[in-house]
């Protein structure tokens, strides 16, 4: 989708530095937050707390308004609530936001929609520097503030960006481009909830008065300070894929950490206490484009059970937040996708194909029903999630283009996720001989194997003698694989 840059804290600025942009492609608690103040007293809550999903607009170039209400009833069913519509320069763009919108209306049920301005796409020869690319955002827009499934917060329409700090729409400079031409401009004004993902330094929130009424924090969604510098600065390792090596652990303790959330959230206090706060949660990052093409590939790290940690952090600060979103439904290029692969698939084909992510849809739910609710709900049937890259991390290919940036910090592991509704046995094993079995609660357990190539995946969830869920997908873990494949298989059972 976009941009690797970002404010994250003094110290990871120049990490991030060293991530290429991130071009746009068409077609149980919280770690590490001890040196920073927690303030939810600063902000006025909300009473509704709301989950919604980033879709690629631009993936979805054929879609009918068929496609739209197949992925709106998955979706609720899922436990979100709304899309968020990344919408950027192609011109079939505002018919596809319109097909949408009347897809959620003609389905019935309560299911929002707003907009993500991809601007870095949108600003395209320079767009956004000029008065017309003010109307052209605004032209976006202002069809659907009135419509019956825009989200509303405090009787205003929510919009959001996708970068924009660099925007000044012909008015000598980014604040008054932004005041005047979209959030004062006489169609707008008193209208909108502006929420965007501004790439700045959130103690400057205060400059954007009258600009802002809240923040997304896109770069959230990932510890993005752990790179391959961060790896070669870690004692030396004797046992690279084992949890409890050096690297391993200080990983652990930037998964799901909220330190780059604690830092917008402090800079919001600038705009005063009804500010909103919109935090990300993403399942995986991993994107291979070649130099001759979109020149992106490097991964962050998503091992440990990132989606999960980073849900039971939001889960656990949920007064700091007014929305979650999750990065993304269908954001092919970049393998964070929890939705089905169709539409247009952006030359992803080599790392998407028989690689699917629905069965995070089930996951999600779980999450978000607790977020919402602030209650972990009852597990009603027993069941398996099972993650897993399909081949080794230090794997050679005939890949033409090479292994990916900060591939460094990845383990050869399956990740497990178990929801039982009763204490149970949980076994793991990957061969005969390597194989665990966990004792576990009810509730939700995280839980992970290591794998070396010729290994598969088999997980048992037994009960008094008994095995209750069995999970065998079709995988076997490589060192020989076609091209590099950092994304992960996905897949999931549940008991009758």
């Amino acid at each position: 989708m976009r941009l690797a840059l970002s404010f994250i804290t003094l110290v990871t600025v120049t990490a991030a530095l060293a991530n290429p942009l991130r071009r746009r492609v068409r077609g149980a608690g919280c770690a590490n937050s001890t040196v920073l103040e927690e303030t939810p007293e600063t902000r006025q809550q909300n009473d509704r707390k709301w989950v919604v999903a980033h879709h690629m607009v631009g993936n979805t170039f054929p879609y009918t308004k068929q496609d739209w209400r197949d992925d709106i009833v998955l979706a609720q069913a899922s436990g979100i609530d709304g899309f968020v519509l990344n919408t950027g320069k192609e011109t079939w763009e505002p018919a596809r936001v319109a097909d949408a919108y009347q897809a959620a209306l003609e389905s019935g049920l309560d299911f929002k929609l707003f907009l993500s301005l991809d601007m870095e796409s949108l600003n395209f020869d320079q767009a956004c520097q000029t008065v017309a690319g003010g109307q052209a955002i605004r032209d976006r827009v202002t069809p659907f503030l009135g419509h019956p499934n825009q989200l509303n917060i405090n009787g205003k329409a929510v919009i959001s960006t996708f970068s924009g700090q660099q925007c000044t729409f012909g008015q000598g400079n980014v604040f008054n481009g932004w005041r005047t031409q979209f959030t004062q401009h006489a169609s707008l004004n008193g209208r909108i909830n502006f929420i965007p993902s501004f790439f700045i330094d959130p103690a400057t929130f205060g400059q954007y008065t009258g600009i802002m009424n809240g923040d997304f924090n896109w770069n959230g969604g990932w510890p993005l300070e752990v790179t391959t510098a961060f790896a070669q600065s870690q004692p030396p390792q004797s046992q690279p894929s084992n949890i409890n090596n050096p690297l391993q652990r200080a990983i652990t303790s930037r998964i799901g950490s909220r330190n780059s959330d604690i830092i917008n959230i402090n800079g919001l206090q600038a705009l005063g206490p009804d500010a909103l706060f919109m935090g990300a949660v993403s399942p995986w990052f991993f994107t291979h484009y070649s130099p001759q093409t979109w020149n992106k590939n490097w991964v962050y790290v998503a091992d440990q059970h990132l989606y999960n940690k980073r849900w039971e952090s939001l889960i656990q600060f949920r007064n700091d937040y007014d929305i979650a979103q999750v990065l993304t439904w269908n954001d092919y290029g970049e393998s964070h996708y929890i939705g089905p692969v169709k539409g247009g698939i952006p030359n992803s084909q080599a790392w998407t194909d028989n690689m699917p992510h629905t069965a995070w849809l089930d996951l999600t739910r779980y999450y978000a029903t607790a977020f919402k609710t602030g209650s972990y709900p009852a597990v009603q049937k027993d069941q398996i999630f099972v993650w897993s890259r399909p081949h080794a991390r230090d794997a050679s290919s005939p890949d033409s283009v090479a292994r990916p940036a900060n591939y460094e910090v990845l383990e050869d592991a399956v990740w497990v996720t178990v929801l039982t509704t009763a204490p149970a046995s949980v076994t793991l094993a990957t061969t005969p001989a390597n194989s665990q079995t966990f004792q576990v609660p009810a509730g939700h357990s995280k839980l992970s194997i290591s794998i070396a190539p010729g290994g598969t995946i088999r997980v048992i969830i037994a009960r008094n003698g008994a095995n209750v869920v069995t999970l065998t997908p079709n995988f076997t873990f490589t060192n020989t694989p076609p091209s590099y494949n950092f994304n992960v298989l996905v897949a999931s059972a549940r008991a009758p």
